[in-house]
């Protein structure tokens, strides 16, 4: 019988550590992970998009997410880490474009996860070429919008504030509580 990875998806607004936490659990738990696709998009068809780039970055994130479990089908602790889903896409195309795509929607309601990691905005703002909130007020709100959807879904989920390394240790606190049953 073929067992699936188990999924823990870290999310949050922008420059909140999702990346850096996604690359420290996956070497901590020597598994894959599966990165923000958006980033490598917008990198290289260039950084303006509109309503429908944001359907094509959804479909290239959960493409890429399959292939990273299937690399990582093998692993010894059937882990895999993915930074951004399509709760980060529909609270995106909400944010920009007052609404979102429906074939977002159908995957949030037919994707399985087994834990989120939702990352506090407690981090300092890091500008780079592709990031648009560093006001505190507007990074507040982004919060708030995925902390109600985490309340509102079913999966369990942990906050995680704090500096990286207190990230860091909280998040496999949660990970391995999972794993414990």
């Amino acid at each position: 019988m073929s067992r699936h990875p188990k999924k823990i998806v870290i999310l949050g607004p922008e420059s909140t550590g999702k990346s850096t936490l996604c690359a420290q659990l996956a070497g901590h738990y020597h598994t894959h992970y599966c990165p923000e696709y958006a980033r490598e998009y917008l990198l290289s068809h260039g950084k303006k998009y509109d309503y429908d780039t944001l359907l094509a970055i959804a479909k290239g994130q959960l493409n890429l997410e399959e292939k990273t479990c299937l690399s990582a089908s093998g692993n010894k602790k059937e882990l895999i880490f993915i930074d951004t889903d399509m709760y980060v896409m529909k609270v995106w195309c909400e944010f920009v474009f007052n609404k979102c795509h429906p074939w977002i929607l159908e995957q949030l309601a037919k994707r399985k996860y087994d834990l989120y990691l939702l990352c506090n905005t407690d981090l300092p703002w890091v500008k780079d070429e592709l990031r648009e909130y560093p006001d505190l007020q507007t990074r507040g709100k982004l919060y708030k919008i995925y902390k109600d959807l985490m309340i509102n879904q079913p999966v369990p989920w942990t906050e995680i504030s704090g500096e990286h390394n207190t990230r860091l240790k909280h998040s496999i606190a949660a990970v391995d509580s999972l794993l414990a049953g």
